[in-house]
């Protein structure tokens, strides 16, 4: 390997999903995982996600949530209330839907 240059772990950008949330499709899909995944917690934070890739600012006004009130509730360790959560969603453009879960004895 001459001639390759090593890179420290300190120098590589930090990975942030929020960058290729860039249209509806995209953030339906990562929705769409995150959900599947059963994990509230990374719901909440799959919508702070979000909510950054659309801009903080105008999430907050669209749901009627301050700013401030927003961040501390979509903190991975918040534990907002279903209310908070559907006035995000609806912010962002998105809903959440219930779909059969397949039964694993008949595939």
């Amino acid at each position: 390997m001459t001639g390759s240059k090593k890179i420290k772990v300190s120098e590589l950008k930090r990975f942030d999903a929020a960058e290729y949330l860039t249209d509806e499709e995209a953030i339906a899909e990562y929705l769409t995982v995150v959900l599947e995944d059963g994990d509230p917690a990374g719901l909440v934070q799959a919508l702070g996600t979000i909510a950054r890739a659309r801009g903080m600012s105008q999430i907050a006004r669209d749901s009627g949530i301050t700013r401030e009130a927003l961040y501390k509730a979509l903190r991975r360790d918040a534990s907002p209330r279903f209310e908070t959560i559907s006035r995000v969603c609806q912010a962002l453009g998105v809903r959440l839907a219930a779909v059969p879960v397949e039964n694993a004895a008949h595939a």
